[in-house]
């Protein structure tokens, strides 16, 4: 049921790249932005108000505030790049932070990138470098695939700092925080960047697809990830959560009439095969090792269980 739970919520999340596509000519990226958080962490602190009267604090608001700043990066920048990318390139060029994470976080003084961490980056590679060459003019990124690329960038640095920041503070209460935080920030870029929406002639449709993001791609998809995550191993729920992009080019190809060609496809299973060999195959590896190392430990407790001699 809890790999479940990881599926709905990768596929909500590859559904939202769809909607944001559909979106951003009539609403402009950071508009979108500034909507789908601040509605989002109105809602979800709505709903846990109680159990924040007592963890507020001005620590959980700085942590909150910087969590914040780099989501509205990272989506302000997903968001623009999709006004010049497809909804397929933008699901798999994103889901590239999860091989920059290791090397980021060494760059940051974390630990050094394993071999997996560097075949995944060079598998990767090659799988943009397909995406590159699939247009007719040879080799060219677009506009919107470099910055699609810069959200992915700035992700990865949400997704460190959430791992420094989540212990021992309440990440729900951060989760609001930055939810906030993100939605500010993208009403104050839209203001100073971009042309204010035309309100009161939006279509039903563009409502409907904001409040899929704020309740759906935000709310709803956070908290089934947060509640499977507690239940199921990081291998294969990382595994699970990478099929999101699957999930992107899929609904890309059902509501927009997106084509794959050859070199897309090669490329985006090539980028899918780099996020497994980074994300899974280490945690497969340690598992091993670990079942490996008890094994002299069982032996060592249990050393007449397999004795044919001591049973008689």
């Amino acid at each position: 049921m809890y790999k479940a739970f990881l599926l709905v919520a990768a596929a909500i999340w590859g559904l939202g790249t769809v909607v944001i596509k559909s979106t951003v000519d009539e609403f402009p990226p950071a508009w979108l932005v500034g909507v789908r958080f601040t509605v989002a962490g109105i809602i979800l602190g709505i709903v846990m108000l109680p159990r924040f009267r007592k963890a507020l604090d001005l620590d959980h608001l700085k942590k909150g505030a910087i969590l914040g700043a780099f989501l509205f990066l990272s989506y302000w920048a997903n968001s623009t790049g999709l006004t010049d990318t497809t909804a397929s390139n933008s699901a798999f060029l994103t889901s590239l932070y999860c091989v920059i994470i290791p090397f980021l976080g060494w760059a940051l003084r974390g630990p050094r990138p394993t071999r997996f961490n560097i075949a995944a980056a060079l598998v990767c590679v090659a799988g943009v470098g397909c995406v590159s060459f699939a247009g007719l003019s040879g080799f060219s990124l677009r506009f919107g695939d470099l910055i699609t690329l810069l959200s992915a960038f700035f992700l990865s640095l949400h997704v460190l700092y959430t791992a420094k920041y989540a212990r021992g503070r309440d990440m729900t209460l951060l989760t609001v925080v930055q939810f906030l935080v993100a939605g500010v920030l993208g009403f104050g870029a839209g203001l100073a960047f971009e042309p204010m929406p035309a309100f009161a002639s939006l279509g039903l449709d563009t409502w409907v697809s904001l409040g899929y993001l704020a309740v759906f791609a935000s709310c709803i998809a956070l908290l089934l990830q947060n509640f499977a995550v507690a239940h199921v191993d990081p291998a294969p729920a990382s595994l699970f959560l990478a099929t999101e992009s699957v999930f992107g080019v899929t609904f890309s190809v059902l509501f927009l009439g997106e084509i794959l060609t050859g070199p897309l496809f090669a490329g985006f299973a090539l980028i899918f095969a780099g996020i497994v060999i980074s994300e899974y195959l280490p945690l497969r590896a340690e598992k091993k090792r670990r079942a490996r190392a008890m094994k002299p430990q069982e032996a060592e407790t249990f050393p007449f269980e397999d004795d044919p001699e001591r049973e008689a």
